[in-house]
């Protein structure tokens, strides 16, 4: 995992309440190429398998509708947990799980869109 990212997901961490996990994910492989995780029964590489598949279905919507612009993030808000998408570039995703609870979905939002450029 590269340095910058290990720092990035850390930052993540301290100032996201209630972080569970992100990964960096390439959004081809579903294949997960950089991870942070507080949780052990929070698998991530399931996690990001599936998101990928998410992600990619959003495209093709996007494509079926003939809309003329970007992906930027996807929110999903759960019962008990926040999941947030960050596209980075065509082949690459942020994707973060945070205590529902405890977090706040402008908080989690600003804070990945603001440090998103130094991961990768």
């Amino acid at each position: 995992m590269p340095t910058e990212t290990n720092q990035v997901f850390d930052l993540f961490a301290s100032e996201i309440p209630g972080f569970v996990a992100a990964s960096l994910v390439d959004l081809d492989s579903g294949m997960t190429l950089a991870v942070k995780s507080t949780r052990t029964d929070f698998d991530l590489a399931v996690a990001s398998a599936y998101n990928s598949e998410l992600v990619k279905q959003k495209l093709k919507i996007m494509k079926a509708l003939g809309l003329q612009t970007t992906l930027e993030d996807i929110i999903l808000t759960l019962g008990d947990q926040i999941h947030f998408i960050k596209i980075l570039s065509p082949t690459m995703f942020i994707y973060l799980a945070a205590e529902r609870s405890s977090a706040n979905i402008a908080i989690v939002r600003t804070v990945v869109t603001k440090n998103c450029h130094r991961v990768g």
